[in-house]
């Protein structure tokens, strides 16, 4: 049974940084490609960035230059950095991975 498990949300002013974190358990987590999404009111999950197995990422252009994915491979997380934060990237995140499993979410609040 896989388990995600995403914390490090919070409420943040404009320019601020947070990190997000989403720890796995239940499978082998380094052959895996992982991935953070995020859901803003009203609006369709998108995707935020991806990391794959061998360390190669993507992301979206809204967040490229401000955001960086990593993962530990040794402590099964992977980290979503953010840096410059905007208002617009208010949203609930999510991780997925292992096919389709999801975490449950963290809130993430940028005010201006």
């Amino acid at each position: 049974q896989v388990q995600l498990v995403e914390s490090g949300g919070g409420l943040v002013q404009a320019g601020g940084s947070l990190r997000l974190s989403c720890a796995a358990s239940g499978s082998i987590f380094s052959i895996n490609a992982m991935y953070w999404y995020r859901q803003a009111p009203g609006k369709q999950r998108e995707l935020v960035a991806v990391i794959r197995s061998g360390g190669s990422t993507n992301y979206a252009e809204s967040v490229k230059g401000r955001f960086t994915i990593s993962r530990d491979n040794a402590k099964n997380t992977v980290y979503l950095h953010m840096n410059s934060l905007k208002p617009e990237d208010t949203a609930v995140y999510y991780c997925k991975g292992f096919g389709d499993y999801w975490g449950q979410g963290t809130q993430v609040t940028v005010s201006s």
